[in-house]
């Protein structure tokens, strides 16, 4: 494991790469539980103890004795990465399986509770909105494995109880049934064409034993039509699961049609010369003017391929 790590996109301490949050305490915690810091259990066939919940709680016990409680405005986003100016932000963003984002979603009000009352606190969620659906096979590849991670690591304990009480502990572990009931403001960052659910959920290895989704995977330029009609029946779906949520006034999203898994932590996407640009904005002046509440910051995308700000168009 590396022991130094570059702090970029929005970790940035630089002003020309960072313009709102780069004099902030900025704090990066490794992904390390495989159930987005939500696991409380124990696996006595193997001997496994599962403490994702601890892990979480006692990060947040070392930062809040470091100074955090003292701060006014913050913003977390969850890998698990938090922001401070003396001013409260949680971010979280997702860089494999469902780590970052999702834990934003799941922890955001968790978080909210453990600082004053009048500290600002928003939360940011980069690439977690993670769909269940129907993969190209016919099964529900994500929702197996989200229900495996419920069930081996005791999950269902931890999981916020406006949705606990209505439905299923695996579909809780779904942001779509989980996001409208955050009362924090929330910034959702995510691809129309999320490519880790391309990959894994829409058309997931064992979904496609002949391997003839491999050249669309690999380059979106490759896909045949009735494959691209696929992708944009899951931006569809995408935009059905962030309807509900997007009426809240105080939440902001940047729903993109860029072929990207994660945005807020690379610089080439966060801020930069060419990076993605929504009614004029980049990501880091979208999700800025949201949260010193600057001006509109609820922007989605045009269906590809008619966004020419986009990385690797092809």
């Amino acid at each position: 494991m590396e022991k130094w790590l570059p702090f970029t996109g929005i970790l940035s301490n630089k002003p020309e790469e960072n313009p709102d949050f780069y004099n902030w305490n900025r704090v990066k915690i490794r992904y390390c539980d495989g159930a987005s810091f939500s696991g409380e259990g124990y696996d006595e066939l193997h001997g496994l103890f599962f403490r994702g919940q601890r892990i979480w709680s006692a990060a947040m016990e070392e930062l809040l004795s470091k100074g955090m409680r003292y701060a006014d405005r913050i913003l977390i986003m969850l890998m698990l990465m938090i922001i401070w100016a003396d001013k409260h932000v949680f971010l979280g963003s997702s860089l494999w399986l469902f780590c970052g984002g999702l834990s934003t979603i799941l922890h955001c009000d968790q978080f909210r509770a453990l600082l004053p009352s009048n500290a600002k606190t928003k939360c940011l969620a980069d690439a977690g909105m993670f769909l269940d659906i129907v993969d190209v096979g016919g099964d529900r590849a994500l929702r197996s494995m989200f229900e495996g991670v419920v069930t081996m690591q005791g999950v269902a304990k931890n999981l916020p109880r406006a949705a606990h009480t209505r439905m299923d502990p695996t579909s809780c572990f779904f942001p779509q049934n989980l996001i409208s009931h955050v009362q924090t403001p929330i910034f959702l960052l995510n691809s129309a064409y999320d490519l880790w659910q391309i990959m894994e959920s829409v058309a997931p290895p064992a979904a496609d034993p002949a391997g003839s989704w491999m050249p669309c995977k690999r380059s979106h330029a490759a896909c045949s039509a009735q494959q691209l009609t696929v992708l944009q029946g899951f931006r569809s779906q995408m935009l059905e699961a962030v309807q509900p949520f997007s009426t809240a006034g105080q939440n902001g999203f940047f729903i993109n049609s860029c072929f990207v898994h994660c945005q807020s932590e690379e610089q080439e996407t966060w801020f930069s010369g060419d990076s993605p640009v929504l009614r004029n904005k980049r990501i880091a002046e979208s999700v800025g003017d949201w949260f010193f509440q600057r001006g509109g910051c609820k922007a989605i995308d045009c269906p590809y391929p008619c966004d020419k700000s986009c990385r690797h168009q092809n």
